[in-house]
């Protein structure tokens, strides 16, 4: 009985080392992904986890044929989801180790959002006036995102100002220029991935340890960028400020 019963616990015990090492071992952090979306959270950049590229230049949601592969959402409620805790954040990144992230502007921060030419530019006239800039992103689809202080959140709502330049998810195309994230926007935050089969994805230039800046001091020189470079562009002369329809 002794050797039925110790046949029987070492078929189970080589039965319980078959099925762990069957079990899906967590994906290795990349790069540092979380470390890094936990800076930015630490910087109070609230967060939301977002689509990430498929295969073929597609994206992970069910959509057909979706406009923005990889850069939007996974929930209609990311207003009310993004978040910087960080042990939120730690169960996305560990439950959903391929999403993108997004973060949710107008609450905390705001993002000026230029053509990468002319962000480049206005980075180095800014530095070189010594002019105080924050976090900034540079992303492989053409974009360089200035992240500054908002102008979403005043004391009082009737000094709401709105702003030519606002831009949401849906007024994309009409701002070829500058466009101001705040209040119900959102931009990708690196680390993220697009879409594509070369790599590219959203990166920091300056890291989010950089105070958040006053965002009417980066405006006029990313205006004049803007202005420049675009208004070379045979396309859309002179878009550095929305397009009427």
């Amino acid at each position: 009985m002794s050797a039925e019963f110790g046949g029987r616990s070492g078929r189970q015990s080589r039965l319980s080392q078959w099925l762990r090492g069957r079990r899906p071992k967590p994906a290795a952090d990349e790069g540092g992904r979380e470390a890094l979306l936990l800076a930015a959270a630490d910087a109070g950049l609230p967060l939301a986890p977002a689509a990430h590229p498929a295969p073929g230049y597609r994206c992970s949601c069910d959509r057909v044929g979706c406009p923005t592969p990889a850069r939007h959402p996974v929930s209609f409620a990311w207003q009310t989801q993004s978040t910087t805790e960080r042990a939120q954040i730690e169960r996305w990144a560990c439950h959903q180790p391929q999403a993108n992230f997004i973060t949710a502007t107008g609450m905390v921060h705001d993002v000026l959002d230029v053509p990468l030419d002319a962000g480049r530019e206005a980075l180095t006239r800014l530095l070189d006036a010594g002019v105080e800039v924050g976090p900034v992103a540079e992303s492989d689809d053409g974009r360089m995102l200035f992240f500054t202080l908002t102008r979403g959140t005043p004391e009082d709502e009737d000094e709401w100002w709105p702003c030519e330049l606002d831009c949401h998810p849906e007024t994309m195309d009409e701002h070829p220029g500058l466009r101001w994230h705040c209040r119900g926007s959102y931009v990708l935050v690196p680390p993220a991935r697009l879409p594509g089969d070369d790599d590219r994805s959203v990166h920091w230039v300056r890291g989010p340890e950089h105070p958040l800046p006053d965002p009417l001091s980066l405006l006029e020189y990313l205006t004049d960028s803007c202005a420049r470079h675009i208004g070379e562009q045979s396309d859309h002369p002179g878009t550095a400020w929305p397009l009427r329809r």
